[in-house]
């Protein structure tokens, strides 16, 4: 059986015309030959009357709702959205069935509100799709051994969608969006940003993590256990969207590949707040240091842009857990060095590896726009320098010039 995995977010569901369209498109699929396996998150965004955050705007005066509690109420949205979803579908004169994630076997742990799939038994959807059904799936949602429902934290829909991609064995999984693909940057800041036509499966976390918002890194990972191939697609337009694979080059005979592109993409996080430690008067650094992180850990404040050096300790936080990040350290008797308003700016490229002069060109570039590199770290595939927030949009721009990734 040949399955193409389809998930739709919440923009493409939002009114009865979109929804037909969506149904539209699984129906196309239908026709060419493929089982078409619809997974639909929860209608529209905050302000919805079905959205996950106006389910749970509903509950916000109640500080005792309980993690499960909280997951049951999250979950109805995708209920919703999937039975509107199959009912539209059958409107166009073909059948549908809708599951939930437990009755589609997505199987997790107990980790309300971010629970992790331990296993997809995809028989029902295997059985339902054999009697000629279009089978819409309630995606960000799971079951556990006992029954009880979980929801699988934000972006959980796509992680639904590659899960059952992998279970089913598809010959894809098509993530639609109100985007037409993967872009070199933020088109709200770089003007002459591009879509494009193909990525692999590294570069792609690589930009989920650092902030391009398209898909889940947790779906790409999944998707990457069986090299299934993602697309990532505009649901209003008939753009060819973005291919994700672990080799581009299995593709050159349907996707136009001149060069070996060194750098993908730029991208961003912003609301960074950096916090810097001495240990000059600590007689013994290691365990000053073990204890600094640890103290951290336990309050459950997670740490990037880690630099440890003899003398001082680096890392940022979001601005958000901030004050609460330096409290801690002042009740050990630390007094750290603040500095709020940062952003995190990536250079993200597969083909980098082994490339010598790329941080000289991105120091050459920020140096030229009278940006300040307050850090820097790098991986093989990509670069992070942190700058302050009002050089933000200004290095974005000049890096995206300076590597030219849309060409």
């Amino acid at each position: 059986m040949k399955f193409v995995v389809q998930k739709f977010g919440g923009t493409s569901l939002v009114d009865e015309e979109m929804r037909r369209k969506v149904a539209a498109r699984a129906v196309e699929t239908k026709q060419e030959g493929y089982f078409p396996v619809v997974v639909v998150s929860a209608i529209g965004r905050l302000g919805e009357p079905y959205a996950t955050d106006t389910l749970l705007s509903y509950a916000g005066c109640n500080k005792e709702l309980s993690p499960r509690e909280s997951d049951l109420l999250m979950s109805c949205g995708e209920i919703i959205s999937g039975v509107v979803m199959a009912a539209t579908i059958q409107k166009l004169g073909h059948p549908a069935i809708f599951l939930t994630g437990g009755q589609a076997g997505i199987i997790t742990d107990n980790g309300y509100n971010n629970a992790r799939i331990l296993k997809v038994d995809p028989q029902f959807v295997i059985k339902h799709a054999q009697e000629g059904k279009i089978v819409v799936v309630a995606g960000f949602q799971g079951i556990t051994k006992e029954g009880e429902i979980t929801t699988l934290g934000r972006g959980g829909s796509d992680t639904t969608a590659a899960a059952l991609g992998v279970a089913l064995e598809a010959s894809c999984v098509d993530i639609y969006t109100d985007v037409e693909g993967i872009m070199t940057a933020d088109p709200r800041i770089v003007s002459d940003a591009r879509p494009l036509g193909t990525v692999t499966y590294n570069e792609i976390c690589q930009l989920a993590h650092e902030g391009a918002k398209v898909i889940h890194p947790r779906a790409v990972e999944i998707a990457m256990q069986k090299d299934i191939p993602i697309r990532i697609k505009c649901t209003f337009s008939d753009a060819p969207g973005t291919l994700v694979t672990k080799h581009s080059e299995v593709y050159r005979s349907t996707i136009d590949i001149t060069r070996d592109r060194i750098i993908t993409g730029i991208t961003h996080i912003p609301d960074i707040t950096r916090i810097k430690v001495s240990t000059k008067d600590n007689l013994d650094v290691p365990v000053f240091q073990s204890k600094l992180f640890k103290a951290l850990a336990l309050a459950g404040i997670s740490l990037d842009f880690i630099n440890v050096q003899p003398e001082s300790v680096h890392f940022t936080v979001k601005s958000s857990v901030a004050a609460r990040a330096k409290q801690i350290l002042e009740n050990m008797d630390i007094n750290p060095e603040i500095l709020p308003g940062c952003a995190k700016v990536a250079v993200v490229g597969a083909g980098m590896t082994g490339v010598p002069g790329i941080m000289a060109k991105i120091i050459e570039a920020l140096s030229e726009e009278k940006v300040q590199i307050l850090q820097s770290a790098d991986s093989y595939t990509t670069i992070w320098i942190l700058v302050k927030k009002e050089d933000t949009e200004r290095s974005i721009r000049v890096l995206h010039r300076q590597f030219k990734p849309s060409e």
